[in-house]
């Protein structure tokens, strides 16, 4: 498989799409870097993955929490095409001001979320 697939799919959020950004094709050497630029970013107390697309980024970016409450909560996931899914995990979770970072946008991320990759 490969990273960037020229595949007609219906994406988490609904959307019919024409091609698919599939992460679980990313080498553990690809996510330990993506990992470690997130942490010369960011600087986070703890950390969420938004199942399922960002939790082996959670797991893998929890050595870089910092430990300090007063830090942020990162919450992180593989693709965002509206937010809703980042949206809804940080309500259920009852996260306080979180900031977020996304591996590829889709399209405008909300204020508080980065995207390492924006495609539009």
């Amino acid at each position: 498989m490969s990273l960037f697939q020229k595949i007609n799919v219906i994406l988490h959020s609904g959307k019919k799409s024409d091609f698919k950004i599939e992460c679980d094709d990313l080498s553990y050497s690809d996510v330990e870097t993506l990992c470690y630029l997130i942490s010369k970013k960011f600087k986070f107390f703890s950390v969420f993955g938004v199942p399922t697309g960002g939790i082996k980024f959670a797991e893998k970016l929890k050595k870089y929490c910092t430990n300090n409450p007063d830090d942020p909560t990162l919450v992180v996931d593989d693709v965002l095409t509206t937010g809703n899914s980042m949206i809804e995990f940080v309500k259920e979770q009852n996260i306080p001001n979180p900031i977020g970072v996304v591996l590829f946008s889709r399209g405008k991320c909300p204020d508080w979320i980065s995207p390492m990759f924006q495609m539009w």
